[in-house]
């Protein structure tokens, strides 16, 4: 029976692109909010992992807003506020950049995802972010993460994409749908089908962004694998775009290989969240909570704490101070999306381009505005199977993928969706009075043409042509970039600017520390109290 979906979805996507283009609030499509987190490992000259503290200079890692540490002391995050033009938002990663480099002396910024030369698993530094309970808290949640899954895995990095429509486009299409639902739940409703349609087809993004073919053998600590050797020191896939979404990377562990998040309802979405983080494991179990009266996880529940999970998209709502956040989705509904398998662009130096951002977004609209089929277990797995072939053998001439449970050539499937997103470019350029959306996607379109235009595949064809390893590759981009950002430095008022923000947050931890009150025993179990009796979703 021919699929016949493709053609029925267009018709919904083209008709909600109407709406939200031919009326007096049009330029609200280009008013929704784009974010960027970024991590990258410091390292030294020679590409050792740097064993220094997280630099005073930037401030404190627990309260500072926009400069901290993800697992690693030595896994900066940048995190740029949210703006409503990328380009905005590209140029506050740039100026965080410039700073970070004022602050860490000799130290380079890796600038790709899979790490480089890493110190033995129990040598690598976890963040430490003070002596407050809730500096105790994220330290011990990381010593949790070492036991469960090992320090090296969480020393992978990538770039994390945050995006929204404005609430006006929401208002719009709930009227014109003549929605019964109230305007929250119609809002949640349209941000959980833009996540099914991610889940069936980021495997794009996966060819398309994809930087991570090779890594160096020692990051795999001798587990089994089935990569091929590309020199003494380097593992690869001929054809993987993204090893760090691989099963080798963010692999998930049988604990979470049983998670299957519901993304048809927010309230499904709750339950299945709320009972991982709830429900004990007897692995976890038999590590226990401590071990010689010092904290080792939070809990031994399948999850820890709910970003504890690995997923390559979360559903997201700003929270208040101390609140959970799942707690936030479930009072007040979805807010934004956060797109986590990007990887980092070893041939940017922010690692992401302005280009790649204008596609995400063209691309993302249409997962918002297409129609979007419930995501039951067989098409869930069906969506995890395709992206995990696609980050391991997505430049292989003549790849198939599985669709509704038929196969279609990838290539195929993927031209099907460059279709789609070019009318979602150009409904963006028509309010901005350009073609960057369009140009971006014509961008893409090339590489589907032509495999070797990806960024994974130009990975390997340099290392290839200078007889680099992966490691001599990662560090000369690094430092080529580290180079970049030290030739503009800030000027004397934005150095000033930064400084003051790192000053008022080291404060801010001090007086967290000094006025604590309660020891870290009961703040635990204040924590895991809240979890289990707000949940009855």
């Amino acid at each position: 029976m021919p699929n016949t979906t493709p053609s029925r979805t267009t018709d919904a996507l083209l008709h909600r692109l109407s709406v939200l283009t031919s009326g007096p609030q049009r330029d609200a499509l280009t008013a929704g909010l784009r974010g960027i987190e970024k991590e990258s490992l410091r390292v030294m000259a020679d590409g050792h992992l740097a064993m220094t503290p997280h630099p005073r200079a930037l401030g404190s890692a627990l309260t500072h807003p926009s400069l901290t540490t993800d697992y690693s002391e030595a896994l900066l995050e940048l995190i740029t506020p949210a703006e409503h033009d990328p380009s905005t938002t590209l140029e506050s990663l740039d100026t965080l950049h410039r700073f970070v480099y004022s602050a860490i002396g000799d130290e380079v910024l890796w600038n790709n995802s899979m790490p480089g030369l890493l110190p033995e698993d129990d040598e690598i530094p976890i963040a430490d972010y003070g002596t407050s309970n809730i500096g105790k808290l994220k330290y011990v949640y990381r010593v949790g993460l070492a036991l469960r899954y090992g320090r090296t895995m969480q020393c992978i990095a990538g770039i994390h994409y945050n995006y929204s429509l404005n609430e006006e486009v929401w208002r719009l299409l709930h009227a014109d749908q003549h929605s019964t639902a109230n305007a929250v739940d119609f809002q949640s409703d349209r941000y959980l089908a833009l996540i099914r349609n991610f889940r069936r087809t980021s495997w794009l993004l996966m060819y398309l962004f994809g930087a991570s073919p090779a890594l160096d053998r020692r990051f795999l600590r001798g587990r089994a694998h089935t990569l091929e050797t590309f020199d003494a020191d380097t593992l690869y896939r001929p054809y993987a775009t993204s090893l760090r979404m691989s099963d080798l990377g963010y692999s998930n562990t049988t604990a979470q290989a049983a998670l299957h998040a519901d993304y048809d309802t927010l309230p499904g979405y709750l339950d299945a969240l709320a009972k991982a983080v709830s429900q004990p494991y007897p692995q976890y179990e038999a590590i226990g909570t401590q071990r010689d009266g010092e904290w080792v996880q939070i809990n031994t529940n399948v999850l820890q704490i709910e970003n504890e999970f690995y997923s390559t998209i979360r559903p997201k709502r700003v929270t208040y101070p101390g609140e959970r956040p799942l707690h936030a989705l479930a009072a007040r509904g979805v807010q934004y999306v956060e797109v986590r398998c990007m990887d980092i662009d070893p041939f940017e130096p922010t690692g992401i381009s302005l280009e790649a951002a204008r596609f995400l977004d063209a691309y993302l609209l249409v997962c918002a505005l297409d129609e979007s089929a419930p995501l039951p277990p067989p098409a869930y797995t069906e969506a995890n199977q395709n992206f995990g072939r696609v980050t391991m053998e997505g430049r292989k001439p003549g790849l198939e993928l599985v669709r509704d449970g038929q196969p279609v050539k990838m290539l195929d499937w993927a031209n099907e969706l460059l279709a789609k997103i070019d009318h979602a470019a150009a409904a963006l350029d028509s309010i901005r009075g350009d073609d960057s959306h369009t140009r971006a996607v014509a961008t893409q379109r090339a590489k589907l043409a032509d495999a070797s235009l990806t960024p994974s595949a130009r990975v390997l064809q340099i290392m290839r042509d200078k007889q680099q390893s992966f490691l001599d590759f990662g560090l000369a981009q690094s430092v080529a970039h580290a180079e970049y950002f030290r030739a503009r430095p800030l000027d004397e008022a934005q150095t000033q600017e930064f400084t003051a923000l790192a000053t008022h947050s080291l404060a801010e931890q001090a007086k967290l520390e000094r006025e604590e009150v309660g020891s870290f025993d009961a703040f635990v179990a204040a924590y895991r109290a809240y979890t289990l009796n707000r949940f009855s979703v």
